[in-house]
């Protein structure tokens, strides 16, 4: 019972905050990796979601498989803010090993829930604590053995959902979610749920300003990760081929595209599979296999993480020089070396940009949300087939793997840019077919696929030198010729890429340029700076090579702030060399730490740059 806890001292000494803190608040859920807790913790976020708040999952957890700290956060916020916050206002402590610094990191006012053998950190008089009998609930529940680790974690939804007001039937339905409609599993977690709800509402008394009550504002939206949508948004796109290998934060890019493509692209009728994935021993091995898959005509990707491209350097650079399209996805994470693979970072964007030796330039998408993640899976096929060569996407360990309320995905609009391939027919009405020559003047020559049989249909590709007709050349004039030709389809590649999203104020002098998972926290920056009397601009960066909108931006804002998830200012540098006349306005505001931007560092951070 809670009157027998070290907590039951401080009854009295607390006094809860006059106004309610009613859905805008963050929880932090403290446990082991490997314990269980993930379904716990969704049951949560879910059961928010369909109560119609609006509310965001971050999973900080170690890159061993089990047994180390894991904390899940999660924010609700029915202003749609859904970045990370600095520090989580109410505490699920259910790791007695990080308990007492756990405890430490809730600001005053906040609650602390927590298992009720802890017995030290229970003396803050500015937090309300909540115990809970987590093994007394399990003997009253009595679940099977092999279930009694993750059917615990349960106990804290049941107290939790009974303390903050969250609706035990959203819970359910969240369940029914997690556990694809499957009623025994629900069933066994839902007991354990109710059970705690039932000791909660006989034994504690609310003493905290935290609550929830249904609202609007899910209302057409969904809650999705980004490499689920990054690998629907690829079948949509007519992704025929797939190679792979294992890699943290990139692994369920792939596992999504081996659970949905067998239900959307089977032959209707025979029955038999339109694709092919393949796990290959190694990244350089993955990304040959899609490169060659690429040159015979599929609509070819691969994922991973930094040190996957890192081997896929030299496939990268034979596919630019060869001009056969191909689509990497990278999701990012903490370098350098093995650096931290559960951890988010931005720090891929130089490396990416110029991967191959020699005069190597990659065209590059950035999305910014799961939504985007969907639509740069199908579009990045297209851009990657009209341009005849790589596209890297480059996503991030925050929005791969974790789940973003979002706006429900559109279907593609258009019909797929297979770009210029010549058939038989095109062959016999010209008459003749150099595979690299410029007939157009945009750089991007024609091409034809294998199971062409004309007589002028085949081609070497050769990725030692070759002129126009794909014969090996070392003459200078032709191979100079080749590179300026590759220069030209770069800036050709501008026009078809997707163009940055700006948001102009009224009156700002200072431009907020950023890209990727950086949004969310940088446009919650952004209010706070104008409620404190500075209005600011953004321009969100959608691809490099930059588009023309770019420039206009630079040119019509003074002061210019560049943000971004490295240590290097990799976006700046970018940035400084296209646009060398506005390098010296281009300030640096960055942090690298692993860990989701905050909208109070970006905000004290431009506060910082501004006053000098």
């Amino acid at each position: 019972m809670n009157r027998e806890s070290p907590a039951a001292s401080l009854e009295g000494q607390f006094e809860s905050a006059a106004t309610p803190m009613t859905n805008d608040f963050s929880i932090v859920v403290a446990t082991v990796n490997g314990s269980g807790s993930q379904t716990a913790n969704m049951a949560i976020m879910r059961a928010l979601f369909r109560m119609g708040i609006p509310v965001s999952g971050k999973n900080l957890f170690p890159s061993n498989i089990q047994g180390l700290p894991t904390w899940f956060t999660i924010r609700a916020s029915e202003r749609g803010h859904l970045a990370r916050q600095p520090r989580a206002q109410v505490l699920v402590a259910m790791n007695p090993e990080t308990f007492l610094e756990d405890v430490r990191q809730v600001p005053p006012g906040g609650a602390c829930f927590y298992a009720d053998t802890f017995t030290e950190g229970l003396d803050r008089p500015d937090l309300a604590y909540y115990p809970m009998p987590v093994q007394s609930l399990l003997r009253q529940i009595d679940p099977p053995k092999e279930l009694r680790d993750y059917i615990a974690n349960m106990a804290y939804v049941g107290v939790v959902a009974e303390m903050l007001g969250i609706e035990l039937e959203a819970v359910r339905q969240a369940l029914l979610t997690h556990f694809q409609g499957k009623a025994k599993p629900v069933e066994s977690n839902m007991k354990m749920v109710e059970a705690a709800a039932a000791w909660a509402r006989a034994n504690l008394v609310k003493r905290d300003a935290f609550r929830v009550e249904p609202t609007k504002g899910t209302e057409g939206k969904i809650l999705v990760d980004g490499n689920t949508a990054a690998a629907l948004g690829a079948i949509y796109g007519g992704v025929s081929f797939a190679a792979w290998y294992p890699i943290t934060p990139a692994s369920s890019l792939a596992e999504a595209l081996q659970e949905y493509l067998p239900e959307l692209r089977r032959d209707p009728a025979t029955g038999k599979a339109t694709y092919a994935v393949i796990q290959a021993e190694d990244e350089m091995a993955a990304l040959g296999m899609a490169v060659g898959a690429g040159w015979m005509g599929a609509r070819a990707m691969t994922s991973t993480s930094g040190p996957g491209i890192s081997l896929m350097a030299e496939f990268a650079g034979l596919a630019f020089f060869v001009e056969v399209p191909v689509v990497i996805w990278d999701v990012q994470r903490m370098g350098p070396s093995t650096g931290l693979p559960t951890r988010v970072s931005q720090g891929d964007l130089l490396f990416v940009r110029y991967l191959g030796h020699g005069d190597t330039k990659h065209v590059v998408l950035l999305p910014g949300s799961p939504t985007e993640c969907f639509e740069f899976g199908w579009r990045a096929f297209d851009i990657a087939e009209r341009l005849q060569a790589p596209v890297f996407v480059l996503s991030d360990l925050d929005i791969g793997m974790n789940l973003w309320l979002t706006d429900p995905f559109v279907y593609p609009d258009q019909a797929m840019d297979r770009g210029k391939v010549l058939s038989a027919e095109d062959l016999d009405r010209l008459g003749s077919f150099a595979r690299y020559r410029d007939v157009d003047g945009d750089g991007i020559p024609y091409r034809t696929l294998p199971g062409n049989g004309h007589p002028l249909a085949a081609w070497l590709a050769r990725g030692s030198g070759h002129n126009q007709e794909a014969q090996y050349t070392e003459r200078p004039e032709e191979w100079e010729q080749n590179i300026e030709r590759l220069w030209r389809k770069t800036e050709t590649a501008r026009r078809y890429v997707p163009a940055p999203v700006a948001d102009r104020a009224d009156g700002a002098e200072v431009g907020l340029i950023y890209f990727g998972s950086v949004d969310l926290p940088l446009q919650e920056a952004r209010q706070r700076l104008a409620e404190g009397g500075l209005p600011t601009s953004s321009l969100r960066l959608r691809a490099v090579p930059f588009r023309e909108e770019v420039e206009a931006f630079l040119q019509d804002h003074p002061r210019l702030i560049v943000v971004e998830m490295n240590t290097d200012g990799q976006l700046r540098q970018l940035l400084q060399v296209e646009y060398p006349e506005h390098a010296a306005r281009l300030r640096s505001l960055r942090k690298n730490d692993g860990l989701p931007l905050t909208a109070e560092w970006i905000a004290d951070g431009v506060l910082r740059l501004e006053r000098g």
